[in-house]
Formats: C-alpha cells, structure tokens, sequence
C-alpha cells in the first residue's frame, strides 16, 4: 500500500528533503558531476552518507548513475527529467538562502 500523505509538502519534503539531499540536488541542476566533484563542493559530507543520499535520490528517480565500467572507476551523476523539474524550487531555495545571507550576514563560501 502506498504511503499516504495529507499535505503534498509532507510528500515533497519526504523525497527531497534532509540535508544533503537538497544540496546534492542543487549541484546536480548545475550539471553532470563525478563522485569526487561532488565531495569536493561539499566537504562536510562523509562518503558514506553521500553514497548513501544519491542511493535515495537514485532510487526516487531524481538522480540517474551512470558507470563507464573503467579502471580507475568513473561514474557520473545527473539529474533525471524528473529531477530537472525541481530546478525551479531549486533556484528558490538558492535565492532565499542568499538573501537570508546578507540579512543575517552569515558566510556562504562556494
């Protein structure tokens, strides 16, 4: 039985939310990504937790994993049709965390 939900943002928040995977999501809209492009943009992430988040977000349909099955290992990442449909919340979520930046004069480095 599917999991129900009584508002479409609990649902959104479900397949999105955390905090890296809109981060993840946020990097990907920029382009396809290599594993270690992605640990870079995002230092504060271990490796295990971010193999993991692209998991989910493989497994939701937002991400699509591509393997070029080489030696050394070489293994993309792009958004989905799907996951490019979050682009517009994206870029919001972006804007509103640069505006609340300079409100509150917090450091963005990045």
């Amino acid at each position: 039985m599917p999991q129900r939900y009584h508002c479409p943002v609990e649902l959104a928040v479900d397949i999105i939310g955390g905090k890296w995977r809109p981060v993840i999501l946020a990097h990907l809209k920029d382009g396809v990504h290599r594993y270690g492009e992605l640990r870079r943009r995002m230092p504060g992430v271990s490796e295990k937790m971010l193999t993991q988040r692209l998991r989910e977000l493989e497994a939701a349909g937002l991400v699509d994993r591509e393997d070029h099955e080489t030696v050394p290992p070489h293994v993309e990442y792009r958004l989905t049709e799907e996951g490019r449909s979050l682009a517009p919340v994206l870029q919001a979520l972006y804007d509103w965390g640069t505006a609340r930046a300079a409100r509150t004069g917090t450091s963005v480095t990045g």
